[in-house]
């Protein structure tokens, strides 16, 4: 009923929970970027189908997904190997797509963000959307920072209100901070370079706003630090513990090197000469 593909590299530890998670799937695909831990060695015991591709954006490896996996269903989900979907995720999906008239493309998707085994609801500003389950041959991907989002699509897209889970730390801070700190270049490029425009700040749709008010709101002197009060105290992040304020230092943090990036990008280059290649210098 629904095929799953799942991005990899050095999944080892996060990687059997994702795959516990979706007995209910026997079309499973591993796409891996060049692991060098047990994480092939961990898709093969789960019986899960492995593909090999060097990875150079998430838009363009989900995009090559769609172009060279064959997978058994129409309907696929896109997940990372630190996500675990939920029962009642699964039962949203099902009733979802069970439903969905022929207008239907996907749906949008959120998360439960999870730090120290607490959901950092306020912290985090859920529901965040990301479009993770589609019909095939109906839409692709673009890059849009460092992640994705929807690129051309054919029909609508819709929203499962259901989350599923992200443990985005399991890692430690030490690889957060390491990964966050090259997600912080290509974020800044794209805020320079993609700027969306002024009027989808005030969209109904947190799709279309939230990529507009990151954006904007980078142009602004003290947003890393009015980022921290927004989510800390107006949002009530206070309210989830210590794992809440180290969220919330750490993402006025990130929002900090993003500034400085684009503040340096500015003064040192044109903008348009910076690309992917360029990133892995910064």
């Amino acid at each position: 009923m629904i095929s799953v593909v799942i991005l990899t590299k050095n999944e080892e530890k996060d990687l059997p929970q994702c795959l516990n998670s979706l007995s209910w799937s026997d079309d499973i695909h591993i796409l891996d970027s060049g692991s060098t831990d047990k994480t092939l060695r961990i898709a093969a015991d789960y019986n899960t189908k492995v593909i090999i591709n060097k990875f150079e954006s998430f838009g363009k490896q989900r995009n090559f997904a769609l172009e060279n996996i064959f997978t058994k269903y129409d309907w696929i989900l896109f997940l990372d190997a630190d996500e675990v979907v939920t029962p009642a995720f699964e039962k949203a999906l099902r009733k979802s797509i069970s439903e969905a008239d022929d207008q239907v493309a996907g749906y949008y998707c959120c998360w439960k963000m999870i730090l120290d085994g607490k959901w950092l609801k306020r912290c985090d500003n859920f529901p965040k959307w990301q479009f993770r389950l589609m019909r095939k041959g109906r839409a692709n991907f673009k890059d849009f920072g460092h992640g994705q989002k929807e690129g051309t699509v054919l029909g609508n897209i819709e929203f499962i209100k259901e989350p599923y889970l992200h443990y985005g730390f399991s890692k430690g801070w030490s690889q957060w901070i390491e990964r966050h700190n090259k997600y912080s270049s290509q974020e800044a490029i794209s805020r320079l370079n993609n700027c969306p425009s002024f009027k989808h700040i005030f969209s109904s749709q947190g799709s279309v706003r939230n990529p507009a008010l990151k954006s904007w709101l980078s142009k602004v002197p003290g947003w890393p630090l009015l980022r921290f009060i927004q989510a800390y105290f107006f949002n009530l992040g206070f309210t989830e513990g210590i794992p809440g304020l180290i969220y919330c230092i750490n993402m006025g943090y990130y929002e900090f090197l993003i500034q400085i990036k684009m503040r340096e990008l500015k003064r040192n280059s044109p903008i348009p000469k910076y690309g992917w290649e360029e990133v892995k210098s910064i």
